[in-house]
């Protein structure tokens, strides 16, 4: 049976943890650069490797800035949180952080009833309707006239809606799924000071280069200040300057430009007035997207657009327009941004995370999700002691499978897209540059078939479940056209729209925030979380429903057959045709 979730299970900190750890075949790890990508791997490998033995640095330049406008996160952030035993009422009001239920996307999509719709972080309650939602959206995709919006079908949407945080105020045995929007410049400070009290040594200095001993492996680092430091392992977390991957390994680099066209934003804060939302907003642009995050003290909004089709000054005036501040005396900050990853994340002794590895535009805010990936898989070879060569090959393919996966999810956002208002969301429309799974999930949804084995299995669209996709799909409106819908058959409409509404909207009270009682809520964060979870807490966890599994090697799905374009013409504009024919 489909559910909401690919897999569930029991967490606890110190579950499956070796109480007398063997010694590791590492005994000093040096890591290059601070911020969230630093401190967050930092603190992965001290909580498995301090008590082996193993010294972790942390070098951090004085002079050289963290990006620090990525402000939103998966659910994946609450079990990094979860396996240090920090707990919300201390992390939260220290970054500023808010509640997070998914993401809104308004305006990706032309087709009436579709040009809104909510990407949700799925529940164990969303199991309730997760078979009746997949059943509405294969039979209108053969042709059912029935309701298949997303938004009908998850208890996330209906929160977000309402301006609530997945939080009960009282006793609930169900965990609601959910990830944080935050400052990341506060977060990245907060992580510091956690990594230092760990064990973590710190030290700040300019790394400017890297020597390699005779075989090509890196030996020490050179500082501004004259010092060389060496280590067994090296972890480059130097941001898109990719100091060690890229300068001193050389590591080959694969470029998504083709896939993915955005390559630019610019960001400006906004004032932070009335309830706080339990979302993030995603609106179409004339050339990308606005994103709209909320923590407790401010919006962080910004547009990431391509400077292929509008120039900085004009994405910066058509984003102010959006937000209203034309005119307002607010500084906007501008960045660029290298669409890709590295061939080898695990090249010889470097080990590189965060965007020295690779990045992907942050339509899904995924960018802390690779960090978290990356660093605690690299970790279970380490605590096997295996850093052989095979080793290697194992852990870049599952980077790189993990990176196309969610490469390919971004890139639907855009493929689906009805949008003609202006030549690039025609131009995203029609791109070919598909990856061959991606054709094949494609044309197994134009073809009326079910998709949910093979997402299922992670055979295609990977790192992502099947509610992901299901919601993508029919959030976007790719369904026959209104006029060529029929009545549903006995069969196809055994599912009565008035329980599937009482299913989807039988979420428990939730804690309601506002602006100007963030103050209060952060007295009460701790009180109201022991409430909700007051003689449950193992309950609770035991039904807390994980992230989605991420990619692994897995074998293709056959290919579909060519019968698709009768009915994707009835389905997607005609520039989006030939990506769903034969693979």
């Amino acid at each position: 049976m489909t559910t909401a979730t690919l897999f569930n299970y029991s967490y606890s900190p110190t579950s499956g943890r070796n109480p007398h750890p063997a010694p590791v075949p590492v005994r000093r790890i040096v890591i290059i650069g601070g911020g969230t990508a630093g401190w967050m791997t930092a603190l992965i490998l001290a909580r498995s490797l301090i008590e082996r033995g193993v010294e972790i640095t942390l070098l951090e330049s004085p002079t050289v800035g963290i990006i620090g406008v990525g402000e939103g996160s998966t659910p994946w952030l609450r079990g990094f949180f979860d396996s240090l035993g920090l707990e919300e009422s201390e992390w939260m009001p220290a970054c500023h952080a808010t509640y997070k239920c998914g993401i809104r996307f308004d305006g990706w999509s032309t087709k009436p009833g579709f040009e809104s719709y909510f990407h949700p972080f799925a529940s164990m309650l969303d199991n309730l309707t997760m078979k009746q939602f997949v059943h509405n959206v294969e039979a209108r995709i053969n042709g059912a006239d029935l309701e298949a919006h997303p938004d009908r079908y998850f208890i996330a949407a209906r929160l977000a809606a309402k301006g609530r945080a997945p939080k009960a105020s009282e006793s609930f045995p169900f965990d609601i799924w959910h990830g944080y929007h935050f400052d990341a410049v506060l977060l990245g400070q907060f992580l510091h000071r956690k990594a230092v009290d760990r064990g973590v040594r710190y030290k700040s200095c300019h790394v400017t280069h890297a020597n390699l001993d005779a075989d090509g492996n890196i030996a020490s680092v050179g500082t501004e200040e004259g010092e060389t430091i060496a280590a067994d392992l090296f972890v480059d977390c130097s941001g898109f300057a990719g100091l060690l991957i890229d300068k001193a390994l050389h590591t080959p680099y694969v470029s998504f430009s083709s896939n993915l066209f955005n390559d630019a934003a610019v960001a400006i804060p906004s004032p932070m007035e009335g309830s706080i939302p339990s979302e993030t907003v995603s609106t179409a642009m004339k050339h990308g997207w606005a994103w709209k995050i909320p923590l407790t003290t401010r919006f962080g909004n910004g547009y990431v657009y391509s400077s292929r089709f509008c120039s900085a000054d004009e994405a910066e005036t058509e984003l102010r327009r959006h937000l209203g501040l034309l005119d307002a005396d607010v500084p906007a900050r501008h960045l660029k941004m290298k669409i890709g990853r590295v061939t080898r994340h695990w090249n010889r002794n470097c080990l590189a995370v965060g965007l020295s590895q690779g990045f992907i535009e942050p339509l899904e805010a995924t960018a802390l999700l690779f960090i978290q990936q990356t660093a605690a898989t690299f970790v279970e070879f380490v605590e096997r002691g295996d850093l052989s060569e095979a080793a290697h090959e194992r852990f870049n393919d599952m980077m790189n499978s993990h990176f196309e996966g969610i490469r390919d999810y971004i890139v639907t956002h855009y493929k689906t897209n009805t949008r003609t208002d202006t030549e690039y969301w025609r131009a995203n429309a029609a791109n070919l540059n598909l990856s061959d799974d991606l054709k094949k999930l494609y044309s197994l949804w134009m073809a009326g078939k079910s998709i949910a084995p093979a997402v299922g299995q992670q055979v295609l669209g990977k790192g992502y479940p099947v509610f992901s996709w299901y919601s993508i799909m029919a959030g976007m409106g790719i369904f026959p056209d209104p006029q060529d819908l029929r009545p549903p058959t006995a069969q196809e409409a055994r599912f009565s729209e008035a329980e599937i509404a009482t299913s989807s909207s039988a979420a428990p009270p939730t804690i309601r925030i506002t602006a100007p009682r963030s103050r209060a809520f952060r007295r009460a964060a701790p009180s109201r979380r022991c409430r909700s979870i007051s003689g449950s807490r193992r309950l609770r966890r035991r039904h807390s429903p994980s992230p989605p599994c991420q990619s692994r090697s897995l074998p293709s799905a056959n290919s579909p057959p060519s019968t698709t374009r009768r009915f994707a013409a009835r389905c997607l504009p005609r520039r989006a045709l030939q990506c769903c024919g034969d693979s």
